[in-house]
């Protein structure tokens, strides 16, 4: 049975994105790098990680209001790939692929890597 993963807003995911890139640190460390990347008002933030963890996709612990992230990242991408695919292309991987492909031209070792991509999934 596939595991459902926790729907995150996009200003949820900057939040996690801090935390996936920077590991286990104080809220007030992510607070600080939100507010110079985005302008973001530090009660903003805490507002945000308070959030995620009501979601289940942060933990708090002490000292320092510690947080941890208990949602992969590559789950909430895989998740959020599947929802682009039903919603946008109807559920058809080939016409994502199509759409995404017809747009740039791609060079010889762009090609290249697609289809040991596309090997590896055969």
């Amino acid at each position: 049975m596939e595991q459902e993963t926790t729907k995150l807003f996009d200003s949820e995911l900057k939040v996690m994105g801090v935390l996936w890139k920077e590991g286990d640190i104080p809220a007030k460390h992510i607070a600080d790098l939100l507010t110079e990347e985005l302008g973001w008002n530090k009660n903003t933030t805490y507002t945000l990680i308070k959030r995620c963890i009501k979601k289940g996709a942060i933990e708090r612990s002490e000292p320092n209001f510690m947080c941890h992230a208990l949602i992969a990242q590559e789950a909430v991408q895989e998740a959020e790939t599947t929802e682009l695919i039903n919603k946008v292309y109807d559920g058809s991987v080939d016409k994502l692929f199509a759409s995404l492909l017809g747009r740039k031209k791609l060079s010889a070792e762009q090609i290249e890597k697609l289809r040991r991509i596309v090997g590896e999934l055969e």
